[in-house]
């Protein structure tokens, strides 16, 4: 909501930033200087223009132009130096109204930020600068930004904890240059003497870095002015704060600190703050010099050691880290390498559970056919004969295990022995003639040995033979069909091929020839399952018109 009763001068000005373009914004805010400092410092006319200020954004235009490039800026670092100035007088006194905590909240503690991030800002450009003139003139911005900042804070103590626990703070303390050392470290000092109380609000991390900093300053610094400066603020902080005394007296961070300083030659201008903080310095029970000597030293040889081991550490990390991505590329192919395999080893054992289980239906239709082709007089015949080779098998199969299982258990012993064979021929020393003999006589039975092995070979596969020989005629009769049904050739098939089979078969037909052709009263008395006796010459008087297997005709 618009303030009632607004100057004429800050209603122009906006309706002017309104309508220009940006680059012309940052040289119209510049007229607000000019306002405030013709209206008299501590009137309500001033506090009315800065209500105005606030009310029509143009405290807000001010910070967008601070956050801006300040090469894009007309006027550069002057135009920037002066906004700054404008922007903390009206921000110090200013009573916001209803947009209080966005003010408090935001807009101050964002105003604060950017005046660090200038100040940094000038702090690179200082460096960096060549001509001593140009230095002059950039560390004179510098101290304009302090200012206004110190201004800024002074009014608003809420922002001390800000600035502190900034990182653009630390980054301006931390530098090495006297001109801004001293003036950064001289803010500090005023900000403290206005409320020293929000130094114990802050980080613990944030404390030991601006003490370590400025004790850096005071031990390290051959400049008498940095040294001067950081010697009277840790006086301050050292003399407002008891538990800051305590730490810079006890903390193992600061453990030698007065002995440091006792070494120190301090300048005539901080000769009595110089001594002022020895004296706080110094504790209750005091410690041996030699102590804190070796005490030092020790500290040093653990740094030096510990920094060796870290460089050696990260010289090996790429190693490592290349050592440890192969374990564990080996890892993974080795745990996936055993999943395929276990995935292949269950798919063989349900593919041979499946493939037995077709086996044994295949050989239980091939009973099922062949007990229907066997006549019934064989089939109690036929399921011996089929028992017996179970039980063969299943005995071969355990026959096996055992003699497995045997010689597992005997192989330690057997171990043994071959060692002491080895042994004994490693200590015994024989002639060469008993040498030569010794081998003549293991090759002569191991070619024995060779030799009836091939002999028993040769026999076990005729006896095979002659067994799948057998078995295939018997299965072939067992098929065959009746005489009256022979049709063609089909009776040529079932001739043997043993001479021994066919003379024996040829007897038993001239015998059962005879024996229909006889008369009946010849049969009374006879049984049927009795041989007759047939004299060679009637065997053989018939023998032309019956072919014998693997003979030729005469």
């Amino acid at each position: 909501m618009k303030p009632t009763g607004t100057d004429p001068r800050i209603l122009s000005l906006a309706a002017e930033v309104a309508k220009s373009p940006e680059q012309n914004v940052p040289v119209i805010l510049l007229k607000l200087k000019e306002i405030i400092n013709n209206t008299p410092l501590g009137s309500s006319e001033l506090k009315k223009i800065k209500q105005d200020i606030y009310c029509y954004d143009l405290i807000r235009y001010c910070l967008l132009v601070l956050s801006q490039d300040c090469s894009r800026i007309q006027g550069g670092w002057t135009t920037i130096s002066q906004l700054t100035q404008i922007l903390s007088h009206c921000c110090v006194g200013l009573e916001p109204g209803e947009d209080a905590e966005e003010f408090y909240n935001e807009l101050l503690p964002s105003a604060a930020e950017n005046f660090l991030i200038l100040g940094r800002q000038l702090q690179t450009c200082f460096i960096n600068a060549a001509k001593g003139e140009e230095k002059d003139e950039l560390l004179h911005f510098f101290q304009i930004v302090t200012d206004s900042l110190f201004w800024l804070v002074g009014g608003h103590v809420q922002l001390i904890q800000n600035v502190l626990q900034s990182d653009h703070f630390l980054h301006l303390l931390q530098t090495d240059n006297v001109q801004i050392g001293s003036t950064v470290m001289n803010m500090v000092q005023n900000i403290l003497q206005i409320n020293s109380g929000d130094l114990l609000r802050i980080e613990a991390k944030t404390l030991h870095s601006i003490l370590d900093e400025v004790i850096f300053k005071l031990l390290s610094t051959p400049s008498p002015v940095l040294r001067s400066t950081a010697t009277k603020l840790l006086l301050l902080m050292a003399e407002s704060h008891q538990e800051i005394l305590i730490l810079l007296r006890l903390s193992a961070c600061y453990k030698g600190l007065r002995s440091l300083l006792n070494k120190q030659k301090p300048g005539t201008d901080f000769r009595h703050e110089f001594r002022q903080l020895i004296s706080l310095l110094s504790p209750k029970v005091y410690q041996e010099v030699e102590e804190q000597k070796l005490h030092q030293a020790a500290c040093l040889i653990q740094a030096y050691w510990k920094g060796f081991q870290t460089r050696k550490r990260l010289k090996k990390l790429p190693s490592a880290v290349i050592t440890l991505q192969r374990n564990f590329r080996s890892k993974r192919a080795k745990i996936l390498l055993k999943l395929k395999r276990q995935k292949e080893e269950e798919d063989n054992r349900l593919q041979l559970q499946l493939e037995r289980q077709r086996a044994m239906r295949l050989s239980r239709e091939i009973r099922l056919n062949m007990l229907e082709i066997v006549h019934p007089g064989q089939v109690e015949k036929h399921n011996r004969e089929i028992e017996e080779k179970s039980a063969l098998i299943i005995q071969k199969h355990w026959r096996g295990y055992r003699e497995r299982k045997n010689f597992h258990q005997q192989k330690p012993s057997l171990v043994e022995y071959k060692a002491a064979v080895t042994l004994q021929r490693a200590s015994s020393q024989m002639s060469d003639v008993a040498s030569r003999e010794l081998h003549s006589q293991a090759q002569e039975r191991l070619q024995h040995y060779f030799m009836g092995r091939a002999l028993e070979d040769r026999a076990e596969q005729h006896r095979e033979a002659l067994k799948a020989q057998i078995s295939t005629n018997i299965e072939q009769l067992m098929k065959a069909p009746s005489l009256k049904e022979a049709e063609g050739k089909e009776p040529e098939l079932f001739l043997s091929r043993s001479r021994p089979v066919a003379a024996k078969a040829k007897q038993a037909h001239l015998t059962t020839l005879k024996h229909i052709q006889a008369p009946w009263w010849k049969k009374l008395g006879e049984e049927a399952e009795d041989e007759i006796d047939v004299p060679k010459d009637e065997l053989s008087i018939e023998l032309g018109t019956l072919f014998i297997g693997g003979t030729k005709p005469p």
